[in-house]
């Protein structure tokens, strides 16, 4: 009779030490999908779509005087379609004109869908809209089409395809900007981009700012040709970023050496967008933002 009595209580031991075990297996479960629905909401919906601005002064002795306090406002990566819609491009907008820029310039990857003619009007009504006192220039990443070309074209935006332009203010001494194709598309043409240095009479000193949609293309011309500050986008600083050791956690093709937000190179500086848009759908410790340049003579 003990022995009956020893194994029923053994088996009811056995009961409630099973039970015990299923709720904390049942508990760990909730909390890890309450933890991972979290998570996804906050990366996916809400760190992905508040836009901020990053401020930075750019010195350099070869920018002219006439340039001291040239306001450049950087736009990349929009990806229009993803987490980024017209409201987006509104807010970007005006963020945009309340600084009142001299140069806008957007560094790639303006769609992420198909747009019919609508949504196009109305993408190029918003872009128009960007004002600048200077000019409006663009370059092409690689996902971007013949329709956005149209597009910043209607928009009125140069886009720069291995090709430069000359900023002049008060038709004094002008500044350089160069614009490169995107090297992942086998499109980029250095040597046509920085024609300038060929010509007979070239400024060997001037201030040169070169855009690229790609920021590894860097190590290509940095020992080859004249760049004083270079803009770029397509990394998203890494869409994740790593906190306190400020690493990232997602890198793409074109931006795996360089992906954070800004490099000094020998006497260069290299400027990185965390872009607007996604690629991987979520962000995080990686706001969504434009970039906002003054200039001042060293």
């Amino acid at each position: 009779m003990n022995e009956e009595i020893q194994k029923e209580i053994f088996r009811e031991q056995t009961k409630k030490t099973v039970k015990k075990t299923i709720k904390r297996i049942l508990k760990g479960i909730a909390i890890f999908l309450v933890c991972s629905t979290i998570f996804f909401t906050y990366t996916t919906y809400v760190s992905t779509i508040k836009i901020g601005v990053r401020e930075y002064r750019i010195t350099n002795k070869k920018i002219p005087e006439s340039f001291k306090g040239l306001k450049i406002i950087q736009i990349s990566d929009l990806h229009y379609g993803t987490t980024m819609l017209l409201e987006d491009l509104k807010t970007i907008k005006k963020l945009s004109n309340e600084r009142k820029p001299d140069l806008v310039v957007f560094t790639g990857d303006l769609l992420s869908k198909k747009i019919n003619i609508k949504e196009q009007e109305k993408i190029i009504n918003e872009l128009k809209g960007i004002t600048s006192t200077l000019g409006k220039y663009a370059i092409l990443g690689d996902e971007d089409t013949e329709i956005v070309t149209t597009i910043f074209n209607q928009s009125e935006f140069t886009i720069l395809k291995n090709e430069y332009d000359l900023i002049y203010q008060d038709n004094t001494s002008p500044i350089l900007l160069v614009g490169l194709s995107s090297s992942l598309n086998n499109e980029q043409n250095l040597e046509n981009a920085y024609h300038y240095f060929q010509e007979e009479q070239h400024n060997a000193d001037i201030f040169t700012i070169t855009l690229l949609h790609e920021p590894d293309s860097v190590d290509n011309i940095i020992d080859n040709y004249p760049t004083d500050l270079f803009l770029a986008g397509h990394s998203h600083n890494g869409n994740i970023r790593i906190p306190f050791i400020n690493q990232s956690f997602i890198k793409q093709k074109g931006a795996k050496k360089y992906d954070a937000e800004h490099y000094s190179l020998k006497d260069k500086e290299l400027y990185i967008s965390s872009g607007l848009g996604t690629k991987k759908g979520i962000r995080l410790f990686c706001r969504p933002s434009i970039n906002f340049f003054r200039l001042a003579p060293n």
